[in-house]
This record gives structure tokens, C-alpha cells and sequence, in this order.
């Protein structure tokens, strides 16, 4: 009979209860066993959640300390030579991930198009890959011991290489390919001998454009695997099968899952493919977005693959992993009972699984409550007048001009007359340490316990504080430092029209950074200036060159639970004109320097190759829109991190940023190269500080990184920074590594002035 399913669940509680504990342990004020005692207590209790709403095939090992690769390096072995010596599990698997001083950490890169980042394997030729099989059969035996059988999941193998780095020179990692399969055999025996009669296995890379390499390797991974243990339900997810669907289908595996939610259409296709014995499993709940299913566009999709295989043959479930949606929308006492009835989280993602299940095997009626209130939260929030606002439109349908007034060559001399900056101009991303102080101000202020001009007079003295601080280190251009700012979306959408706000509304990005993500229900615009007054006072400190800080329309909209009732490109188009609004308000108030950041424009691309280009070009477009209106002299500049940049080179160049910045110090510059092999023209900024691992980089190193960036980038392009935003470090190694970096750039001053 028809089952309801799950591929993964949230791991970060409700309450952000494994940030906590993480960041405890992290500090040395708890230890490793408070840390997997918090961590045991949340996957039971999730665990609990998912039998309570009646799923039936319930997920184990989808848990994780720091992240699923991670998991999965450490699962095989793949352990990084420069991390062998750390003896502690624990300890290694942090240092992996977040680096020590003496050893820097793994690179983090996004998880396919999603704000989720992974800590991308290291493998070497000659690899030697070793069952750790610790963690899927422990959390398998938890939940047996609370009653459960569950279903584990597993990263599969051929995703696994795909995703991985070759540090060495000619290595492709599905060249390991034959080391690695042996070690999965060995997992999926051991599981089966556990009494795991199914195990799932990701393999999301079969929604990508696949070489034939990629194609023959998930040949032989299946040959090899699909009677090894459990019998395997094979996950794919982020898109469609396309060219892939006969590969997918005749893999010897027991069962397959697709994406209907990215991909309805694939369904038919699908069907006709798959092996008569297969079962399929059907992800018609959205995984990655917080509205609320149309149940009966569901149940039509559920009912044709029902009529094709027959209820024994079908599961019902998420798209993907809830992993990317908040826990629980019950959780959300703030949110008004309009825009809250449009909306369902993970726990309630659940419920329209499980609803869903009950229609197809018992009739609608036994489900009818949870259809009818679907049916009418879909209809009115259709009808609502808080959803369309003409005027908004309107603008949004005007042409306007997304050049600037001159070329690039043109715009820098005059920009190089108003600033005069030396040779390797240091700068930082934007945001400073959001410290104790901070964070308990601003609650206090929310609480109505501070009051806006006590509020305003703390935020003052801390950007004072910022100031005085960037102007003792010798930094060339300053920031405000943002502490007025919860999150660098969050914030600018606190202040459109056309957004909500949750609470409680967290996902996690990365480790114990978490997200909680606006909600763009309606048309967008600016109804007053987001952060003129910030930016202005603090430039009325110095007489150093201020930069004003927003972030960019893609990034905004791709960070955001977005509506799905107009094309996302419409979307994007609204948020550019808001943005700009906000870049001629700011050059106004005489900011001359305006950081548009876009760490997400590449996060966005499609999948498939074919559909990169309508992508890029309303992207592009609305980035263009945000920036073009301002004078020749207004240096405009954009930020991005963790992106390949290789294959959209392009598009990056078409954004026609004066200064771009961007994360390199990980992979030892050598994202630099796409940037080389363009000859890109204008100027850049690649970061020389990982501000995600806990270390004071050495001025020796942020030297030797500029020196890498300098073969074949002319030092007249070349601007000094860190990678990312500070927000998230103390100030004790904020100022040590600001100071190391800034006397890095004046190093190479003198060396170039001979």
C-alpha cells in the first residue's frame, strides 16, 4: 500500500538548540558529551515528530553535527593529510571543517542552488578510502531502540567524487571510483545485517548535465551496489531528470525518487522508463519553500503515478530534505492569521505528506479537512489585496536605462582623481563583530526594554567605536560596520514593502550559522531610506573615504522564501528598483563609494546548462538596474563568496562592477584563475582572510596569497580585503588579522615602489 515518506528533517531544533550547543562547545564551556547528549535529544524528539504525523518511512543519519559531506568524508576516510595527526574524532571533524592554527580548514562552496554550504572533500591520487561506519548504524540503533525502523540516507558515491576536489595535478576524482565502491558495499551490508531493509541514497547529481564519464560511473556504482545490503531507493532532487531519465530509471536499484515540486512535468517521462518492479517515490511537498501545498494539484500528480504502478509501488514525500525549511510554524505567535494560513513549515510539510498518503489510500474524505483548508488558504491569498499593487507594477514595466554614462576606463580615472588611493587599497566586506553588547541591545530595543534613542545613541557609539578602530589599523576605506543590522537581507526587508518576518523562522547556511529568511509575499518597494543615516553619520567622523553597504536584488530574492505566483524574474526586477532608490539616496548624501553585494548570483543558476542563459540575463539585469544610475565618479563595487566563477565569467564582466570582491583565501587563490583566464578588466578584491576558521592568518601569508593573485592580475587592479563579512569573529582577532592584512598591502607597496 501507498506510504508516506520522509528524505530529512531540520537538525538545528526548534530553539536552535545544536547552534548552542556547538558554539558552547566551540568556547570550551561545555564538552563533547553535552554536545552529542543535545544532539541525541534532538533526533529523537524529531524522530517523535515525524511518527506523530504519521509518516511512515522516517529517515535516519540525516543528522549532523556540521554538515552531511563532511559526514560522508569522514564516513569513507577521506580524511585530509594535514588533519591525521588530530587523534580526537571530534576534534578532527571541527578542525575539518573550521581549520586550526596550524591547519587550514576544508573549502565550503554551496550545496547545489541552495544557501546551504558543504565542506567540499579533499582527495589525492592514490586515496585510501576506510569504512568509519560509526554514525549511520548509531543513529539506526537509537532509533530502533525508540521503536522506529528507519530508513537511513547516505550522500551517494558518484555525487560524492562529483562534488569532491583533486588536489593533486591530472587527478579526476571518479577516478577513485573503484577504491571508493567497495567501502559503500561494506556500509550497505553492515546496515542490512543491522536490519535496514531500505537505505537511501542521494545521487542529486543526476539532475545536472552529466558527462559520459559521470553517466558510466553510476552504472558501475549500481551494478556494484544494488545487491551489496538494503535494498536501495535511489533520491534525486533540485530538478528534473531530462536526458537522464532512462540512466535513472534502468539503475538496479529498488526504488527511485523525483522532484515534482522543481519538476512536475518530468512525471510522465518517468513513468515510462521505470522497470515494472521499481517502486517510486513521488516529491510533490515543496522541501525548499514555506507555502502551503495546493493539495489538490498534489493529489492529481500522486493519482497518475497511482494509476500507472499501483499503491504498492508508490511513496508520497518532500521534494528533498525538509533540511531547508524552517521546524515549526506553530512556533510563530507574531505572524498574522492571514499571511500564517498561507504558509507551512517543515512540521506542517509533514502533515500534507502524511494527508495525502490518507486521500490516495482511504478516498479524499478521510482527508478532507486538511483539502478544504488548503483549497482556501490558496484562494485567498490569490485574491488578497496585500499581494498586487499596481503602482509598483507599473514602475517595474518602465524601461530604464542599465548602463552607466561611460566605459569602465573612463570611470576609473575620475574615480582615481576623487579618491586617490595608494597601490593595493584595503578595505573590509562591511559588517564588524556583532558582540554580546550588540546582540543584547538589540533584543532589549525589540522588547521595548531601550528605547529608539537610547538605541540610537548605542549604535552610535559602536559605529564611532568601528570607526575609530579602522582608522588606527590604517584601512584606506571604511565601513559603518552594520550593527544596526540583525542579517544582510533580513534588515533591507524589515524596511520594503511586500515582506514578512518570523521568529523562529531558522535554517541553517553552514555549521552553526543559521538564516532566518524573509518572506516575500507581495509586490516589493522602498517606501523610505534603508540605511542613509548610518552610512552619513559615520562618513561625518573620518575624513577617510566611507563605503555605504547594501545588498543586491538576486541576493535578496534568493535568500528569501519567495512567491510563487509571479515569475521570480518580476520578483527580482521589483527588489533592483528598491535598491536603487537606495544607491542615488546614498551618492546624495555624498557616499561616493556603494558596496552592492551579490554572493548569490551564482548560487542561482539553474542546473541544467540549457537554462543559464534567461538566468543570467534578468539577473544580470537586475543588478545592472540597482547600480547604473549613479555619476562616472561614484565607485561602485560587489561582493561575492564560496562560487565557482569559471563558467559565467561573462555575466560577471556584464554586471560592470568597478571593484568586485571575492572569497579566495581557502582555495589558495585559486579562484582567481577564471578571473586571469578572462582578463577580466576591471578591479578586484580577493579576500586574503578566511573569516570562517578561527585563526589570525599570518602577515607572511596574506602576502604570499597577494603574490599569487599578482601573476597575471596587474596590481593596479588588485584591492585588499578579507573574504567575508566579520560579523560573526571577535574583535581581539579582528584587529590582529586587520592589522597583519593591512601591513601585508603596504608591504607590497614597497616592494612595487622598489
Amino acid at each position: 500500500m501507498t506510504r508516506s515518506a520522509n528524505l530529512g528533517f531540520p537538525r538545528i531544533g526548534l530553539n536552535r538548540e545544536l547552534k548552542k550547543a556547538l558554539e558552547s562547545y566551540w568556547k570550551g564551556e561545555s564538552d563533547a558529551a553535552a554536545l552529542h547528549a543535545t544532539a541525541a535529544q534532538l533526533r529523537a524528539r524529531h524522530w517523535s515528530l515525524q511518527r506523530e504525523a504519521g509518516i511512515e518511512v522516517i529517515p535516519s543519519n540525516d543528522f549532523s553535527l556540521y554538515d552531511h559531506v563532511l559526514d560522508t568524508s569522514v564516513l569513507v576516510g577521506a580524511i585530509p593529510p594535514r588533519f591525521a595527526g588530530i587523534t580526537d574524532p571530534d576534534a578532527r571533524y571541527f578542525a575539518m571543517a573550521r581549520g586550526t592554527d596550524a591547519a587550514p580548514a576544508m573549502e565550503m562552496t554551496k550545496w547545489f542552488d541552495t544557501n546551504y554550504h558543504f565542506i567540499v572533500p579533499e582527495l589525492h591520487r592514490g586515496q585510501r578510502f576506510a569504512l568509519n561506519a560509526g554514525k549511520p548504524l548509531d543513529h539506526f540503533r537509537e532509533a530502533r531502540a525508540l521503536g522506529l525502523a528507519t530508513r537511513p540516507v547516505i550522500l551517494g558515491p558518484v555525487s560524492f567524487l562529483s562534488l569532491a576536489k583533486a588536489k593533486d595535478d591530472g587527478l579526476d576524482p571518479l577516478d577513485l571510483l573503484d577504491a571508493l565502491l567497495p567501502v559503500y558495499a561494506e556500509l550497505l551490508a553492515q546496515l542490512r545485517a543491522e536490519g535496514a531493509g531500505w537505505v537511501q541514497i542521494d545521487e542529486p547529481v543526476l539532475v545536472l548535465d552529466l558527462s559520459g564519464k559521470q553517466q558510466a560511473a553510476l552504472e558501475k556504482a549500481y551494478a556494484a551496489l544494488g545487491k551489496a545490503g538494503s535494498d536501495i531507493l535511489l533520491t534525486t532532487y533540485f530538478g528534473d531528470l531530462r536526458d537522464n531519465t532512462e540512466l535513472a530509471a534502468r539503475l538496479p536499484v529498488a526504488g527511485l525518487h523525483i522532484d515534482l515540486v522543481r519538476a512536475p512535468d518530468q512525471l510522465d517521462a518517468v513513468l515510462a522508463a521505470l522497470p515494472a518492479d521499481k517502486t517510486l517515490s513521488v516529491g510533490v511537498v515543496d522541501g525548499r519553500n514555506i507555502w502551503r501545498t495546493d493539495l489538490d494539484a498534489a493529489f492529481g500528480l500522486v493519482t497518475k503515478a497511482w494509476d500507472h504502478i499501483g499503491p504498492e509501488r508508490l511513496e508520497i514525500a518532500p521534494s528533498c530534505s525538509l533540511l531547508h525549511s524552517p521546524v515549526d510554524l506553530e512556533a510563530e505567535t507574531a505572524l498574522d492569521d492571514e499571511l500564517k494560513s498561507w504558509l507551512a513549515f517543515a512540521r506542517q510539510k509533514l502533515d500534507e505528506v502524511s494527508a495525502l498518503a490518507i486521500a490516495q489510500k482511504r478516498g479524499r474524505g478521510a482527508a478532507r479537512a486538511a483539502f478544504e483548508a488548503s483549497a482556501a488558504a490558496i484562494a485567498a491569498h490569490r485574491a488578497s489585496p496585500r499581494i498586487h499593487r499596481p503602482e509598483v507594477k507599473a514602475r517595474a514595466a518602465q524601461a530604464i536605462t542599465l548602463d552607466r554614462n561611460s566605459s569602465f576606463a573612463s570611470r576609473r580615472e575620475k574615480q582615481r582623481a576623487r579618491f586617490n588611493l595608494p597601490a593595493y587599497p584595503t578595505t573590509t566586506i562591511g559588517s564588524f563583530p556583532q558582540t554580546k553588547d550588540v546582540r543584547q541591545a538589540r533584543a532589549a530595543f525589540k522588547k521595548g526594554q531601550l528605547d529608539q534613542a537610547g538605541y540610537d545613541a548605542f549604535l552610535e557609539q559602536q559605529t564611532e567605536s568601528a570607526i575609530r578602530i579602522q582608522e588606527e589599523l590604517g584601512l584606506d576605506v571604511l565601513v559603518h560596520g552594520e550593527f544596526e543590522r540583525n542579517d544582510m537581507v533580513e534588515y533591507f526587508g524589515e524596511q520594503l514593502d511586500g515582506f514578512a518576518f518570523t521568529r523562529n523562522g531558522w535554517v541553517q547556511s553552514y555549521g552553526s550559522r543559521c538564516v532566518k529568511p524573509p518572506v516575500i509575499y507581495g509586490d516589493v518597494s522602498r517606501p523610505a531610506p534603508m540605511t542613509v543615516r548610518w552610512s552619513a553619520f559615520a562618513a561625518s567622523l573620518t575624513d577617510r573615504h566611507m563605503k555605504g553597504m547594501l545588498t543586491g536584488p538576486v541576493t535578496i530574492l534568493q535568500w528569501s522564501f519567495v512567491r510563487v505566483d509571479q515569475p521570480r524574474a518580476e520578483t527580482c526586477r521589483q527588489i533592483g528598483l528598491a535598491i536603487r532608490d537606495e544607491v542615488l539616496d546614498l551618492e546624495q548624501a555624498g557616499i561616493g563609494i556603494i558596496q552592492i553585494d551579490e554572493p548569490a548570483l551564482r548560487e542561482g543558476l539553474p542546473l541544467r546548462r540549457a537554462d543559464w542563459d534567461a538566468y543570467l540575463r534578468w539577473a544580470v539585469d537586475c543588478f545592472r538596474l540597482s547600480a547604473s544610475g549613479v555619476a562616472d565618479d561614484t565607485q561602485i563595487h560587489t561582493h561575492m563568496c564560496y562560487a565557482e566563477f569559471n563558467d559565467i565569467m561573462p555575466a560577471i564582466a556584464a554586471m560592470d562592477a568597478d571593484v568586485i570582491s571575492i572569497e579566495t583565501s581557502r582555495s589558495d587563490m585559486e579562484l582567481l584563475e577564471a578571473f586571469r583566464d578572462f582578463n577580466y578588466p576591471n578591479e578586484i578584491g580577493p579576500g586574503v582572510w578566511d573569516i570562517h576558521a578561527p585563526r589570525v592568518p599570518d602577515q607572511a601569508d596574506m602576502e604570499a596569497l597577494l603574490h599569487k593573485a599578482g601573476q597575471g592580475i596587474a596590481p593596479g587592479q588588485l584591492w585588499v580585503n578579507p573574504d567575508c563579512g566579520l560579523k560573526t569573529r571577535g574583535w581581539p582577532e579582528v584587529k590582529a588579522s586587520l592589522q597583519n592584512l593591512v601591513a601585508a598591502a603596504k608591504a607590497l607597496r614597497l616592494a612595487a615602489a622598489g
